[in-house]
Order: structure tokens, then sequence, then C-alpha cells
């Protein structure tokens, strides 16, 4: 079988990120890790072997929402379906080891609308029927531009019917290769001012759904469209609305 990761790479954000977007890392090497053990035990670094220390990370900045992660109630909305929305941690492990499905809409605009109809000609187009608890993959090949400062206003959005649509045949995890699962942020905004009513910013998030979202997936072009299973398994953040997850999928051998 291969394993083929889909998750996005954690590096300090390019020149130019927006800041509520940034992600900073300070790396302590080897040196610096010798000298610590020297100020803090009193071993010196002749001691150690080839004179080294441990080499260490520090997330100086690091929201759960800046890499590939895992969506929870709890980020829609306080209340899903009149009761208290799950955190990330509150979420059944079983939902997030399932076979996977990925629906191809690389060739869409960015911020044009993926909806029901779409959702049903894609499944027919691979011939494939949706499964209780399958996870369900959009490609829009936005990944491309995972580096790049304008990254969350690239890609298409899914509407809250199609959301719900796939709710309702039992996916409780759905994801996307984009910044986001809706629309880019800036034009539904544009469109809930102009039309000044709710229901327009944000929509499929806030669609009254208990699921999940896994944004800013990468590498979806490697997959294909059924027979593989995937691992996106969420750290275990107590109360968090999201968490970073290390999203894999398991093909088995043709």
């Amino acid at each position: 079988m291969a394993l083929i990761d889909l998750s996005a790479p954690i590096v300090n954000s390019p020149p130019g990120t927006p800041e509520p977007l940034r992600t900073e890392i300070a790396f302590s090497d080897h040196a610096a890790g010798a000298a610590i053990v020297e100020q803090r035990f009193g071993v010196p670094a002749r001691l150690l072997r080839n004179e080294e220390g441990w080499a260490t990370e520090d997330f100086l900045r690091f929201g759960t929402h800046n890499s590939t992660h895992v969506d929870a109630p709890w980020h829609y909305n306080s209340t899903i379906v009149g009761e208290l929305a799950q955190t990330i941690d509150e979420l059944p492990l079983e939902w997030f080891f399932a076979p996977g499905v990925v629906l191809d809409f690389s060739s869409r605009a960015d911020g044009e609308v993926i909806d029901e109809t779409d959702l049903k000609q894609e499944l027919k187009r691979i011939g494939h029927r949706l499964g209780e608890r399958e996870i369900v993959l959009l490609r829009t090949g936005r990944d491309e531009f995972l580096d790049a400062p304008d990254y969350m206003v690239r890609g298409p959005g899914v509407s809250p019917g199609a959301t719900r649509w796939l709710f309702e045949r039992g996916v409780r995890v759905m994801g996307i290769d984009a910044w986001g699962w809706d629309a880019p942020l800036n034009l539904q905004a544009e469109q809930a001012r102009a039309a000044d009513e709710p229901g327009i910013f944000w929509a499929a998030h806030q669609a009254d759904l208990p699921y999940c979202q896994i944004e800013r997936l990468a590498n979806l072009g490697a997959l294909p469209p059924t027979g593989f299973q995937l691992a996106c398994f969420p750290l275990r953040l107590i109360g968090g609305s999201a968490a970073p997850a290390r999203v894999v999928a398991i093909v088995p051998d043709s």
C-alpha cells in the first residue's frame, strides 16, 4: 500500500502573509542544546556525543487554523441544532478514520459556488454512491498557492445546501484543499453587505450542522477518486474550535 501525505508543511510564514494567518517558529540547534545542558545540569559539552545537546523548536505563533486542520462544530456557532456545539476533543475518533472520496472541482473559478447538483454530477462521473461516514474531499487545486499572500481569497466554495446534502447522506467529515470550505470571505462579505441579510457570509460553516471540515489540504491530485482509507485525527485540544491534523491517505497497491 502507499501512504500519501495530504497535509500542508508547517513552516515559518513567508513575507506578506496577513498577520492573523502567520506561523512563527523558533529553531534551536544542538550547540544551543549543549549550552542548556551545561547550564541546567552542570554537564559540559565534552561529555555529550559529538559535544551536542538536544535540538528543539518553539511555536511563537501558531493558530489552530493556520495549518492543515480539522474544524469542530464549536468553530461555527456556540449551539448547533439547539444544543451546545461540540469542541474538537468531544468528537468520535471513528469519524477520523474512514473510506475517502475525492471529487474534482479544480476547473472551478475563484468564488464559484459548488452546489448539490455539482456534487451529484461529480459522483455520477466517478461512478460512486456515498456510504455512511465516508470522508468527502473536494479538490480545487488551490494548494498550489499555499505560500501565496492571497491564498485565503482563492478557490471556489461549497454552498450550505451542498453541505447539508452530504450530511444527510451520513458524511460527518468533509475536506477541501483551499483556505476554507466557504467561498473566499472577501467575496461573501461583499455579497452580505449588498443584500444586508444573514445567511450569506460564512453560510456553509453556519448551516447549523454538527459536522467537521478539514481545511488547507494538499496533494489531493495524487489520490484516486475512491478505494482508499483516510486518517485525519486532530490533536486532542481540550475545548478547541479546531486542531491541526496529519492527514494521510492509505491507498492499496493496484
